[in-house]
């Protein structure tokens, strides 16, 4: 193979070669997978139904959990369906289209995550300001530029990725079209121009893991200086879940694209990549509900009312409806 044009497919890594043992994996993706799927839409649901939640925080957490199911739709339908059909093909587009989505969905959650961590320095650091630093506007222009900003990343990683000349076959040890697994392909060291763009990336993400870091810094140095330990309980029940989601996704993500090649081997690259790609988008909802009581409070109240509609409604027969006696 000359070049990338003369690639129409890849093939993905199979989790196993025996019929039942791809079966196994099939059901394990499902059930993350819809794990996932009601977890975020738990969430989304309960915070744009819910007048209480229309805050600065919750609106962050609102974008993070569609972040997360897009994340989690972009990679494991694909690996499930070739489970399932006992297949390994990609086509060239759609391996490209899943490597834009996925890396637009990352950098962006990246970017998010920092400004979820600006929103709890201001609410504990600076609350008397909390309402002008943050405001309906301010909120809406930093989701924007978020996502924007993983757009941009995401459409100069495609671009350079899949501009190089692939001559090393077609086959990447990865479960999902992984960019560091294409460079492998590459027969040119024109592909030093993407490893500097993720390099690049990577940095960013460091300056993303600093700012995160001083702001929590500032935040329990503020939160030990509040007197009561009721306070204090409340304000570090803020910032757990952020702090858990922030250190699973950038300390797998960095080790993912940072660690020396002697490390690296097919078992240890796919556990990573699960570890970054598919567990933060199903226990991320798990981790803010149960930590969350406002949230735990919303499900109550909203499964509550369903119930109570619910058995308010008249019991009739779909054959036999009810009419009117006669007088």
């Amino acid at each position: 193979m000359s070049n990338g044009s003369s690639i129409t497919e890849f093939l993905l890594l199979a989790f196993a070669e025996t019929g039942e043992l791809q079966l196994l994996h099939f059901w394990l993706f499902l059930g993350i997978y819809l794990a996932a799927l009601l977890g975020n839409g738990l969430i989304i649901t309960t915070i744009a139904c819910d007048h209480h939640l229309h805050t600065p925080m919750y609106f962050f957490l609102l974008n993070l959990s569609l972040l997360d199911l897009g994340c989690i739709s972009t990679i494991l339908p694909k690996s499930m369906a070739n489970s399932l059909w006992n297949t390994r093909a990609i086509s060239y587009l759609g391996c490209a289209a899943q490597v834009f989505l996925f890396a637009f969905l990352l950098g962006t959650e990246c970017f998010l995550l920092t400004v979820m961590a600006y929103d709890r320095y201001v609410a504990i650091c600076k609350p008397l300001h909390y309402g002008t630093l943050l405001g309906s506007r301010a909120c809406v222009h930093m989701a924007a530029a978020a996502w924007g900003s993983g757009f941009l990343t995401a459409l100069l990683h495609t671009a350079n990725t899949f501009s190089l000349p692939l001559c090393q076959g077609n086959v990447l040890d990865q479960f999902f079209c992984e960019i560091p697994q294409i460079l492998k392909l590459s027969c040119s060291h024109s592909y030093l121009r993407e490893v500097g763009l993720l390099v690049v990336s990577v940095c960013f993400e460091f300056g993303c893991f600093i700012f995160i870091f001083f702001s929590y810094v500032q935040i329990f140095r503020a939160v030990l200086r509040i007197p009561s330990g009721q306070g204090q309980h409340k304000a570090f029940s803020t910032c757990v879940p952020h702090l858990a989601v922030v250190s699973l996704y950038l300390s797998t993500g960095m080790f993912a694209h940072l660690k020396p090649p002697s490390m690296s081997s097919p078992f240890l690259d796919v556990m990573i990549a699960v570890l970054y790609s598919v567990v933060p988008p199903a226990v991320n909802p798990l981790i803010y509900s149960l930590r969350n009581r406002e949230i735990r409070d919303s499900l109550c109240k909203t499964f509550a009312f369903t119930k109570l509609q619910i058995n308010k409604m008249p019991i009739t027969s779909p054959r036999f409806p009810q009419y009117p006696c006669p007088s």
